[in-house]
């Protein structure tokens, strides 16, 4: 590809992700409390290039069928730009700094996927660079470190969505070996490159060899799977090299055996002058949000920690207005009118109660009785394998207090509990349709990221 040269193609993130998760029914007058999806994402990723810098790419190495690597150079075919002696040093530089990172997501509560990827160790104590996308709406992390086959929980410390990286932190680990990070500015076109990764979920590292193509690409992806807004990702590195799912986080390494990006990206639709079309992120970017999660900065599109996760669904005022208070009764009034209106109410979806705990936030339905409280926030149901499951909130109930504040509505419960950090133990307070009055302490779980 010349300089200049725009086309569209479509691309997928390079990760394995889970199965496409069924469709959701509608159900707009539901508000997440300090809660985030629970289906897993997939699909496509419709990518048009915006802007590129480049010349046309030098051949390239390709991963041999079933070529999981057991040892240095096990799995790759050199390409013209990267000699076999090149690429075990590389290897050997690079892979014992690697981890393999499998995420367990929840597709509407009955079954439970998961989705592949790679991370890079950045320090000794466990922290580890990855995508934003590899751990996206993740239910639950563990990283199986490749140089000792030592398997460790994790949990994520924030991410930027907007620039697709995440740092996820090992429970427990000491003395890692870290990846020899480079210099992503000195990169330039015909560099040759390997790419490393869990390729393809096999749950062992492979690599490939190529070259760049171009540099400060643009590229602005939607998910056509589950029709979520773009994403517009700068400054991408551009390679030959054969980049797949499960790659995703894995580094891109030069020559020298220096990590200089990221693999984020690669394309299943092409023109056929090119046969592989992979993208990076460069690793002094990567590094920079890195950085700004680790010291806890609240930098621009950074998200640092995570909020509490208690898992309860609470009714939402048409229009997503909240701030003022409003009965527990005028909140089921208003959800019923606004169904009513839409056609969706008796002639749709019954006004019940659903029993037990919601395997989705789509199943829960408008309750059929209200507790008999003057304010607070109307439950809708109580998510399964949640602190709110776990303590019994079911559809009816109304939330009084919380952490030792007074709620009057939905909007001031999501307001005291979007200050409580995951893990810490507080009191939930709550009446239920039996008029009963509820204190129950509950362990606040990790948000999944978005």
């Amino acid at each position: 590809m010349t300089a200049g040269d725009e086309h569209d193609s479509v691309v997928q993130y390079g990760y394995v992700p889970a199965p496409e998760p069924r469709r959701r029914r509608w159900a707009p007058l539901i508000s997440y409390v300090v809660v985030a999806a629970v289906a897993a994402c997939c699909g496509g990723l419709a990518v048009v290039l915006t802007s590129s810098s480049g010349s046309p790419p030098s051949a390239s190495g390709g991963r041999q069928p079933g070529g999981a690597s057991t040892g240095p150079g096990a799995g790759a075919t050199p390409g013209a730009s990267v000699s076999s002696a090149t690429l075990r040093r590389a290897e050997n530089a690079v892979q014992p700094g690697l981890v393999i990172i499998n995420s367990k997501l929840q597709d509407d509560g009955a079954d439970v996927s998961g989705a592949a990827g790679t991370g890079m160790i950045i320090s000794r104590s466990g922290l580890v660079l990855t995508n934003n996308h590899v751990i996206n709406a993740t239910n639950g992390l563990t990283a199986k470190v490749v140089s000792t086959g030592k398997t460790y929980p994790a949990i994520w410390l924030g991410y930027d969505k907007g620039s697709d990286v995440a740092v996820i932190k090992l429970e427990g680990a000491s003395g890692l070996t870290t990846v020899p990070l480079g210099n992503s500015a000195s990169v330039r076109v015909g560099d040759g490159v390997v790419a490393m990764g869990n390729a393809n979920g096999t749950g062992s590292i492979t690599t490939v060899t190529g070259a760049i193509t171009g540099l400060n690409r643009a590229i602005t992806a939607s998910d056509e799977g589950t029709g979520e807004s773009a994403e517009y990702l700068t400054g991408m590195l551009q390679t030959d090299a054969d980049i797949i799912q499960g790659d995703s986080g894995g580094p891109l390494v030069s020559t020298a055996g220096k990590v200089i990006g990221m693999d984020t990206a690669s394309s299943s639709d092409v023109m056929a002058s090119q046969q592989n079309m992979g993208f990076a992120i460069p690793i002094d970017k990567a590094m920079t949000i890195a950085r700004e999660i680790i010291a806890g900065r609240h930098a621009t599109g950074v998200r640092v920690g995570a909020s509490g996760f208690v898992g309860v669904l609470v009714a939402s005022a048409p229009g997503g207005a909240q701030s003022t208070q409003t009965s527990p009764q005028a909140q089921l009034q208003q959800m019923k009118q606004s169904e009513e209106q839409q056609g969706l109410g008796q002639g749709g979806r019954l006004y019940t109660t659903p029993s037990g705990c919601l395997p989705n936030a789509a199943d829960a339905g408008i309750p059929a009785h209200v507790a008999p409280a003057s304010s607070g926030a109307l439950v809708l149901g109580a998510l399964c394998q949640s602190p709110a499951g776990a303590a019994g909130l079911a559809a009816g109930d109304v939330i009084t207090s919380a952490a030792g504040k007074q709620v009057s509505s939905p909007a001031s419960l999501t307001s005291i509990l979007a200050k409580v950090p995951a893990g810490r133990t507080i009191t939930l307070v709550w009446v239920t349709p039996d008029g009963l009055t509820v204190t129950h302490p509950l362990t606040l779980a990790q948000i999944p990221p978005q």
